[in-house]
């Protein structure tokens, strides 16, 4: 079993004290347990993209399904096989050396 809490990970965007708690949990890659789900934008039986707290989240797979989906309260169940978790990136302001020499 494991177990992940990202709810640690610092963002400059927003102060500490604004970030809501986004946890997941795998368990056996059969079953994905998430909080701090906003929204998601879209799935299919290899694919689920949704919004967390902390940002873009894909989770790739085979014969994916959403089991609970409670936005209110930000809570989703997957199960199927579960072949990656993905944070997409915000951008980054700039180009290259303005963030060098910024």
């Amino acid at each position: 079993m494991l177990s992940l809490g990202v709810s640690a990970l610092a963002y400059e965007q927003a102060p500490r004290e604004a970030q809501k708690k986004h946890t997941l949990h795998l368990e056996n890659r059969e079953k994905l347990s998430l909080s701090g789900v906003s929204d998601v934008s879209g799935f299919d039986e290899s694919i689920i993209v949704l919004s967390t707290e902390l940002g873009a989240l894909s989770v790739r797979g085979e014969q994916l399904h959403i089991d609970r989906i409670d936005l209110e309260a930000g809570q989703l169940e997957v199960r199927g096989k579960i072949h990656e978790l993905s944070y997409d990136e915000a951008p980054q302001e700039g180009g290259f050396w303005s963030r060098l020499f910024g």
